[in-house]
Parts: C-alpha cells; structure tokens; sequence
C-alpha cells in the first residue's frame, strides 16, 4: 500500500518584462507567481498541484503523512476544514490526484469516468486592446483553431472608457471574423481586486449592457452582477437569451449547490484550484448536468490548473469549450507555464490529455530554482 510520507511546498516569481496589463487590475503585473505542491510516498512517486498560496497549511503535515493517498474523499474532508479555517488549500487536493494516478498508472481522466481523452478550448484573452486589435487578435485565434474567444470589458480599475467602449470593441471583432468565432464577454462586476472601491453594475445596468450583447450574438455573459447577487442574476438569466455565468472566485462548494438548486445562472465556473479541488469539483459537475446547468471550469491560473481542470472537464464533464488563458504576446504559453519543461499546446483549438499517469505533469526544476523566492 501506498503511503504518504512528505508534503513540501514551494513559492516562485517569474519577473515579467514588459508587464502584463490585465483587463481587471489597473495596475501592470510586474511578476507572475505560482505555489508548487508536492506530495511524495514511500516508494518514490511524486504528486503535484499548484494553485492558491496554501496559507494555513504549515502544521497539519501530520493529517496526511501516513496515509494511503488515494483515500481522496477522506483527503478532501481533512482540506474541507482546512480551508474553512485558514486559507485554499486545494492545490494539495490536485497533487493527491496526481499522485494517486501514479500509484494507479491511469491518467486522471480515466479515473473520473473516462468519458474523453481531450477538451476543446475557447481562448480566453485578458488585454484590452484597441477595437482594430481585438479584431485582430480573434482572427489569429481562428487561424489557431480556436472555435470561440472570450473578451474582457474594462474593471472600474482602468481600460476603456465604460461599456460602451467594451461593445465597440465587440462589433469591430463581428465586423471582421463574422461568426466564425462564438463569443463570450466578462463584466467583470462579480470581484475587485483589494484597492478597487468602485461599485459593480446594478441590474438595470446590466440589463442594458445585455440588450447590446443580445444584438451581438454573445455566447455568455460573465459576472454581469456582485457574486452575491444570486436574485439579480436569476432576473437577468429570465430577462435575456444570453447564457449567465459565473462563480470563478466562489469559495464554498454549497453556494455553488444553491446556484445550481435555484437555477441562478446557466453556466457556472468553478476551479479545481481555488475551490474543492478535484474531489469537491466533480460533485458539481454532476450536479450540474442533472440541472441542466452548464459545468466549465474557470482555470486562469498556469499550466498546472489548465491540466486539472481539463482532466475534470474531459473525465466527468460534457463542457462545449474549456477556458484557455492565452493572449499572445502579453500572456503566452511559456508565461503561463513556465513551471513546466514544456508549455502546454493546444491542437487546432484542442487540449489532448493523453495517457500519462495522473495528470501529465513535467517540472521544470532548473526554471523553479531559479526563480524561487520561498
């Protein structure tokens, strides 16, 4: 039997030169962090994850080391009061899953239900770039494969100048790729970042910003309202064609039930590394599916988070399109995955998972010597 007996985690800084300039922070990141977890068992094999910042987590080593790592539904009880307690600490949960397909030899996938091998990716940008821009951006992207594209609207943190600049930007894409490309907006209302003060959209608000994106043929709408806001988005879910969606940031698992119990939204986005874990993760998938709510997975963080979310969404999932971050040159592939020996690489718009053990995971040890900072 296999046994747990090390956790080590690891802190890294890739300096980022020139800055990226994300659509919901006003101020250009400078670095771009990742937290590596690794889980070892007694004979040799290494599981790995990388997420949140595993805050809290010094001192309860002890609650995992001895035991059997694919006891992953009593792992994930012991990190269910972790995080209520101290901080998300889910990225363990993915190294666990990691490590239990190493005992195992099966790629994750297949140990969650094996319905696919593969995802089909939407590219997720995250730079607001001038109208002619974003209409070039999206034909790059239709010549990559890519069957849709997500578009940020300007946080009150900085960018263009309100809405309406946000639709003209959209217009100028269906200007020039028609529908060739499925559409999906992000508001950017559900979150702030911690010095933003600016108030989110109210319902009128968005209502309105919906009646433009109705006439644009957007896919979904995200985060048009606070995430608090359950009642606002079930009234524009029932007001509007578009698809509502959101959660990428909700913490607790039983929101997430309430969403899909009350019908709130059509399309929810929760990610394996921010909250449940794989474990906690594909309760909602199914969930989902018998509400006939959408399941696909926010997964904005690295190469890392792409590969568990992309192993849900294939083993247990039936997602149209997976989340991609990738907005070249600002957020490339080896920004991204910098992590990883090799970059992640989509295949004309298409994540292959392959049939490594657990998740496929190859780390670059030189780069995080190199750019370990704890």
């Amino acid at each position: 039997m296999s046994k747990i007996v090390s956790i080590e985690i690891s802190h890294h800084r890739l300096p980022l030169d020139p800055p990226f300039k994300a659509s919901w922070d006003g101020r250009p990141r400078q670095q771009f962090d990742a937290t590596i977890v690794r889980v070892r068992d007694d004979e040799g094999r290494e599981g790995i994850g990388s997420g949140d910042l595993m805050k809290g987590f010094e001192g309860h080593e002890d609650l995992f080391v001895g035991q059997d790592p694919r006891h992953l539904e009593r792992h994930y009880e012991v990190l269910s009061h972790i995080n209520f307690h101290y901080g998300r600490c889910w990225p363990l949960d993915l190294a666990l899953w990691d490590l239990a397909g190493k005992v195992t030899g099966e790629p994750v996938w297949r140990m969650l239900g094996g319905r696919a091998d593969r995802v089909r990716l939407y590219a997720s940008s995250g730079v607001l770039r001038d109208p002619a821009a974003m209409a070039d951006q999206a034909e790059r992207y239709i010549a990559e494969g890519f069957p849709a594209m997500k578009v940020r609207f300007s946080s009150s943190a900085g960018g263009r100048n309100g809405w309406r600049d946000d639709v003209k930007a959209l217009e100028a894409i269906r200007a020039r790729v028609g529908d060739k490309l499925e559409l999906m907006v992000d508001c950017n209302q559900g979150w702030r970042m911690p010095w933003d003060t600016t108030l989110p959209w109210t319902f009128k608000d968005a209502l309105v910003v919906a009646r433009e994106l109705e006439r644009l043929g957007i896919y979904w709408m995200e985060e048009p309202l606070h995430r608090s806001d359950r009642k606002g988005m079930k009234a524009l879910k029932e007001a509007t064609d578009i698809r509502i969606a959101g959660g990428e940031m909700t913490r607790e698992l039983y929101e997430f039930r309430d969403i899909i119990e009350e019908r709130a939204f059509d399309v929810i986005q929760p990610d394996v590394a921010l909250v449940g874990g794989i474990t906690g993760c594909r309760r909602l998938a199914f969930q989902a599916r018998e509400a006939g709510v959408t399941f696909t997975p926010h997964s904005w963080t690295n190469g890392i988070g792409v590969l568990a979310n992309a192993h849900l969404t294939a083993g247990a999932g039936d997602a149209p399109f997976l989340e991609y971050p990738y907005d070249a040159p600002e957020w490339s592939e080896e920004r991204r995955d910098y992590p990883l020996v090799t970059p992640l690489r989509h295949e004309n718009g298409w994540l292959l998972l392959g049939e490594a053990p657990g998740l496929g995971i190859t780390l670059d040890e030189d780069r995080l010597k190199a750019t370990r900072i704890g």
